[in-house]
């Protein structure tokens, strides 16, 4: 398997690439040889040699032979007295084969030390992983509005089907067949806008529901307009009215989810500031002031013209019921 150099350290690709100039240079050394003089031989292989004790100084500190003896100066000569002097060419081939086995030795410690840091590497990004979820765990509640946000929750569930919408929190007693057939006609009366754009028609149609007071059939209308048209330029809107819808059919929780989920999603939408602000009023009415102090303190410093205009009024009345400090 080879080895990716951008995963190395600098003196390990420095280290890696004399290597592979020596592999290089090592079986061209049989050949020339025999093309050029002995006297020019010995100066290449020596400059080979010194090429590989630089690299073993380097990937092996301490020059004390350990690795390397046989190119240390001053290793003790293995010839004993007497023994007839070999000739230039087998003294040559033995350097080779000695150069040989430390490039060979040499490549293994690079592999071993690329795969010693790619494990390294991985532990450390497990741990800083960890570090990070760690520390918006322990983070407190005041250090980032934001967070304080995050924390309120992820925002209702994800849009379920039209057929199987959640009805409201607060059903009423069981309506007689001839109220439930008034009704039926009632919502029947709201007229659905016919464009061409079908999206916006599918959204103004669940506006209307909501503003006839049909709770549940506007919720119904808007969440199939949602899972229809994700991309439609009205989301913002739609999951903002959701959260008018529950807030105004007596469940400001489910309405909690809406209005936060809409800001987090999309925190420069059309409607970002009125699910920001809603937020507030739907933690005031849960009796949680420090959640509705944080969404109210969030709007006012994300949008400040809105606070001093559209929804100067609205900003004011949820102010004044959660009088934070």
């Amino acid at each position: 398997m080879g080895i990716s150099t951008m995963n190395l350290l600098p003196w390990q690709r420095r280290s890696l690439q004399a290597v592979a100039l020596i592999a290089l240079v090592v079986p061209a050394a049989s050949p020339l040889m025999a093309q050029t003089t002995s006297s020019d031989t010995e100066i290449r292989l020596r400059k080979v040699e010194s090429e590989v004790a630089a690299i073993q100084r380097v990937v092996f500190p301490g020059g004390d032979g350990k690795f390397f003896p046989q190119l240390q100066s001053g290793t003790a000569s293995t010839v004993q007295p007497g023994s007839p002097a070999s000739a230039p060419s087998t003294d040559m081939l033995v350097r080779m084969d000695a150069l040989e086995g430390q490039v060979a030795r040499l490549t293994a410690q690079v592999e071993e030390d690329h795969h010693r840091i790619e494990k390294m590497d991985a532990r450390l990004a497990a741990i800083e992983s960890a570090s990070k979820v760690q520390t918006v765990t322990d983070a407190p509640a005041s250090s980032s509005t934001d967070a304080n946000l995050a924390a309120m929750g992820a925002g209702p569930k994800p849009v379920p089907a039209a057929s199987s919408a959640k009805p409201a929190s607060k059903p009423a007693a069981k309506p007689t067949a001839d109220a439930a057939a008034k009704r039926v006609a009632a919502v029947k009366a709201v007229v659905k806008p016919s464009t061409r754009d079908a999206g916006d028609d599918e959204y103004s149609y669940g506006f209307r529901l909501w503003e006839a007071k049909f709770f549940p059939e506007s919720e119904q209308q808007l969440k199939m307009f949602l899972q229809k048209y994700p991309k439609h330029a009205r989301t913002s809107y739609a999951r903002n009215l959701l959260g008018r819808d529950y807030l105004d059919d007596g469940n400001p929780h489910e309405a909690a989810g809406w209005f936060l989920q809409n800001y987090k999603t999309e925190p420069k939408g059309d409607r970002a500031p009125d699910s920001l602000l809603m937020l507030a009023e739907s933690m005031r009415q849960l009796g949680d002031t420090t959640r509705g102090c944080v969404a109210l303190k969030q709007f006012g410093s994300t949008f400040p013209a809105e606070a001093a205009g559209r929804l100067k009024g609205q900003y004011d009345s949820t102010s004044s019921g959660l009088k934070c400090k």
